[in-house]
């Protein structure tokens, strides 16, 4: 399994956690690539900016001191919370043609349920007609798949939710995140 090159800072504590006895500087920050959340310190005397990619990869990190393990959700500020859906909206644009394949080749999970439903928004019927409308023709935007399918909710921001939703909660089936 190949690791995360580089991270997005999400937060920086300088003093870390108000809660916690120890005064050590954390980052909150996000894998650029697989979208992981890490807990990272920085090098003594460095000061990391919200929005800012910082190297975590092997070898010497100007920054990054060290990687303190992956961030439990339940550890991620209100401001993090924020940045994360920024990031993850100009990911999901960015990335249009592989969350559009996902449209295009979404199967079922089992009898009952589709990965397509697992999308905010979208219900039994919008599967339905997205499956149907798929074989007519292979999807090509998100553009497309709204004028070719009526009453659609947006389906990049049910993407962009869904993401969230599996960083930021436990979830039974996750779509985007291993």
């Amino acid at each position: 399994m190949n690791k995360e090159e580089y991270a997005i800072i999400l937060e920086y504590l300088p003093n870390g956690y108000p809660l916690e006895k120890k005064m050590m500087p954390i980052a909150q920050a996000v894998g650029e690539s697989k979208l992981i959340l890490l807990e990272l310190v920085p090098r003594r005397g460095t000061n990391l900016k919200i929005g800012e990619k910082v190297y975590i990869g092997e070898g010497k990190r100007d920054k990054i001191y060290y990687i303190l393990g992956r961030l439990r959700r339940e550890k991620l500020t209100e401001a993090a919370k924020e940045q994360l859906k920024e990031l993850i909206k100009s990911m999901v644009k960015k990335k249009e043609r592989e969350f559009i394949d996902f449209f295009n080749k979404a199967g079922a999970i089992n009898k009952r349920i589709h990965q397509i439903e697992l999308l905010p928004g979208l219900g039994k019927k919008h599967m339905k007609e997205i499956l149907k409308k798929r074989k007519e023709k292979k999807f090509e935007s998100f553009e497309e798949m709204k004028k070719r399918i009526q009453n659609l909710p947006d389906p990049k921001k049910a993407i962009e939710k869904r993401i969230f939703q599996e960083l930021t909660t436990l979830e039974r089936h996750n779509l985007f995140q291993q």
